[in-house]
């Protein structure tokens, strides 16, 4: 009896069931069925189809949703125990081809789930003013899935080819005592010239454990640069490169790229790893990659960034073209940058970073540490998000690098440590050194000087900031260190980030203003701008 009362018994509840049978169930029933059905497909994909459809379909996407969620578990647990590991498995080429792949089928797979579950809603058996409701919802809904992996498949794209296309595919480099250490030009190439020539050297030093970053800017005029043990150059130049006025560091790029490739065999690019070499003997440390950026790229990269924020200390001049060569007049400004508050787009930041007209040359250098503080500090993650394929793009005008893209993973974790702390510099020339300095450089003076600054970031000393997101003033090394060892005649005073005041007026407390400037151009008077904008070269990040 009991077997012949079971068996019809399961047909009859199978069609009164509003879930798997909705065609007798209420208008309002079939409404929230079908909106249930949707968001179960939405956060637990198969999940639909196991309650109101093809089961074996539901249980293959199920495994599925359940196995993504694994993977999402795991990198949920290396983000927070290994990041070094994640960051390096997503930059890695072969690895994350296949995560894109992964991505692009689970995005189908997905729609293809939704698909089905309008199937199993059977919109005909909705109130006519619900349908349109529904639709709209599962267009929704299925945007904001597929959509999602698609677009993280999309970025993941874009970033795997800027990495191709930036970093090198040669080995990883180990930190030398404790520290990494990466040679930053900024390539001043043109039409004009033959080889690409570095108008800007810095070292970016980092402590390979806390991030704690040290800057040491090179002038691209220092004499007589001394290349490191074990360098090729040194068959030429043994006593370094002392061949005359002509010989200044930021010539060796483009000397080595004529006449010496054949000294280094199998090298991409054997002018920058003659500079680097060149800067690792001048600092007396070892220096184990390079970036070399063009200028042209330095600006898309800010623009990309939606450009950078800062405290300008005076007026600095968009140069117009040469008139004299001899004694460097320009003619006509094009344009100025104002003191105080700036927010500057690519152009004009690019302008404000190598700008030197009225001014010496160190007060350029202030002010290139003060724009890589700038954009260092502005790129955060809602920035690197928002605007990831305009900068990704942008990244890929850097022109050179040896640094490989296995490493990526360690170097981002790093630079992520590495945000937010103070940052001391020193500059190979005023205020640190005389201004005659880089004539006739003391390198053991400058090793000195050098040891004494990384030794001081090693143990734990800083400066006395002035304030929660205050850097030492561009020149300035640590502070313990500033005052244990001044090794050589400051040529004026190097004040903190935070307590100079933007030079806006004249001595007479009138208001400097842009015609007035270009007034004093055209009469001549290039020594009153000179005085106007002598502090150009202070500056801080906002």
């Amino acid at each position: 009896m009991t077997t012949s009362h079971s068996s019809p018994q399961a047909p009859q509840q199978a069609l009164t069931d509003p879930v798997r049978n909705p065609v007798n169930a209420p208008a309002p029933v079939r409404t929230k069925r079908a909106f249930v059905l949707l968001l179960l497909t939405l956060f637990v994909p198969g999940s639909a189809q196991i309650v109101a459809g093809d089961r074996k379909l539901g249980r293959i996407a199920l495994r599925v949703t359940l196995a993504v969620w694994g993977l999402a578990l795991v990198a949920l647990v290396l983000l927070l125990a290994n990041r070094t590991l994640l960051i390096g498995i997503l930059t890695n080429s072969v690895a994350s081809l296949l995560i894109i792949v992964i991505l692009i089928a689970l995005a189908v797979g997905w729609a293809a789930l939704f698909v089905n579950t309008l199937r199993l809603i059977r919109p005909v058996l909705l109130a006519p003013g619900m349908r349109p409701v529904v639709g709209v919802a599962l267009v929704l809904a299925m945007v904001l899935s597929t959509g999602t992996l698609g677009y993280a498949a999309y970025v993941l794209n874009v970033s795997r080819n800027a990495i191709g296309s930036i970093f090198s595919a040669g080995p990883a480099i180990d930190p030398v005592e404790g520290r990494y250490n990466f040679l930053m030009m900024g390539g001043d190439a043109g039409d004009d010239r033959t080889g690409r020539r570095p108008d800007s050297l810095s070292v970016l030093s980092v402590d390979a454990k806390t991030g704690q970053t040290a800057i040491i800017s090179v002038p691209r005029n220092l004499q007589n640069a001394q290349f490191s043990e074990g360098s090729p150059m040194r068959q030429i130049y043994p006593d370094g490169y002392d061949c005359g006025n002509e010989c200044l560091i930021n010539a060796i790029n483009t000397e080595v790229t004529n006449e010496h490739t054949d000294l280094y065999p199998g090298v991409a690019d054997p002018g920058a790893q003659a500079t680097l070499e060149a800067v690792s003997g001048t600092l007396g440390i070892t220096v184990q990659a390079y970036v070399l950026v063009d200028m042209d790229g330095f600006a898309k990269l800010i623009d990309a960034m939606g450009g950078i924020k800062i405290k300008a200390g005076g007026w600095v001049p968009l140069s117009g073209d040469m008139v004299d060569e001899a004694n460097g007049i320009h003619g006509m400004p094009t344009g100025w940058i104002a003191a105080g508050d700036q927010h500057l787009d690519g152009y004009h930041a690019l302008w404000y970073g190598r700008s030197r007209e009225f001014v010496d040359d160190y007060a350029r250098i202030q002010r290139q540490q003060c724009v890589q503080q700038a954009m260092l500090k502005q790129l955060d993650p809602a920035t690197l998000l928002s605007k990831f394929e305009d900068i990704a793009n942008a990244g890929t005008k850097v022109v050179d690098s040896n640094i490989s893209a296995s490493q990526l993973g360690s170097f981002v974790d790093l630079a992520m440590k590495a945000k937010g702390k103070e940052v001391s510099r020193l500059t190979i020339g005023p205020p640190d050194f005389d201004a005659s300095f880089s004539t006739v450089p003391d390198f053991d003076q400058i090793h000195d000087r050098v040891d004494r600054l990384l030794a001081a970031q090693s143990a734990g000393a800083a400066p006395d900031p002035a304030g929660e997101d205050s850097i030492v003033q561009a020149g300035a090394a640590a502070g313990p260190l500033m005052a244990a060892a001044p090794a050589a005649p400051l040529t004026q005073p190097a004040p903190s980030p935070s307590d100079f005041t933007p030079v806006t007026t004249t001595p007479d407390g009138e208001p400097i203003t842009e015609e007035m400037l270009n007034q004093f151009k055209r009469e001549g008077n290039e020594q009153a701008i000179r005085d106007l904008v002598a502090t150009n070269g202070q500056c801080r990040p906002l």
